[in-house]
């Protein structure tokens, strides 16, 4: 990780859970972490304890709704004012709602394809904008996932959200290739954890909080710092290394 020292890094949704492990390993690593959500006031208590730790980085805090595409626009002309661009982005934001395919609401949809898929592409765009303009020909994009990327489960609340980790497969995947096309070293990564005990189970389930109750307790789930080991472990591969896809699941995990 030493070649990242004092580079710039953004993360999406670095409030809370996965997001805002990630961004704490980064600081601590010594990068420059612009941390962007909605509610920012979570991300300034995060980079005032990474300041209390002593930690090489720094966090930068930035309040963003990923689903408006002009915020998300207005937040890479600021990163480019503020510190010429990005060389790290790690698109993590992403959410579900329990709207199943028969019954579910167009709403919910909507806001799960323009924060998981719609957001998640602009801010690809962007960053790879961003690298280019400054011939940064090292950069890493890196999508956080999900094993729902990868197999449909028997649970109707989280159909519509597989289809949107679905897509993130798919573009990953072809980011992949259109990066090969345009000769640059670039590199993109998906990082598809399983179970996970974050707050993630708990918002999908906000009408009966006993259902994300009894999910982490049905396994040994992943923690967050899980998967900041395999977003270190992308970093920290050597040029000639692509790493396509992770899976991470809990060992006790079926599917």
């Amino acid at each position: 990780m030493d070649r990242w020292k004092g580079r710039v890094a953004l993360v999406t949704g670095a409030s809370v859970g996965i997001g805002a492990a990630i961004a704490k390993s980064l600081v601590q690593h010594g990068m420059k972490v612009v941390g962007c959500a909605r509610n920012v006031k979570q991300i300034e208590n995060l980079a005032a304890e990474c300041v209390r730790s002593g930690f090489s980085g720094t966090l930068f805090p930035y309040k963003c709704d990923l689903s408006v595409e002009d915020e998300v626009l207005s937040m890479f002309s600021w990163i480019k004012v503020q510190h010429q661009g990005i060389d790290v982005c790690i698109n993590n934001a992403g959410l579900a709602l329990p709207e199943p395919l028969l019954s579910g609401k167009t709403s919910g949809w909507r806001t799960m394809m323009d924060v998981n898929v719609i957001a998640l592409s602009v801010c690809t765009q962007e960053a790879h904008h961003s690298m280019k303009e400054r011939y940064i020909d090292d950069g890493h994009i890196i999508n956080i996932n999900g094993m729902c990327g990868h197999r449909v489960l028997h649970n109707a609340d989280v159909h519509f959200y597989t289809a949107t980790k679905y897509a993130v497969t798919a573009l990953t995947e072809g980011l992949r290739q259109e990066l090969r096309e345009a000769k640059t070293h670039i590199r993109a990564t998906c990082i598809s954890p399983g179970l996970v005990e974050t707050e993630f189970a708990y918002r999908l389930f906000s009408e009966s909080p006993e259902k994300a109750v009894a999910t982490y307790k049905s396994v040994k789930c992943l923690q967050a710092a899980d998967i900041t080991n395999a977003v270190g472990y992308v970093l920290s591969a050597p040029p000639h290394v692509q790493i396509g896809d992770i899976e991470i699941m809990p060992v006790e995990q079926l599917m």
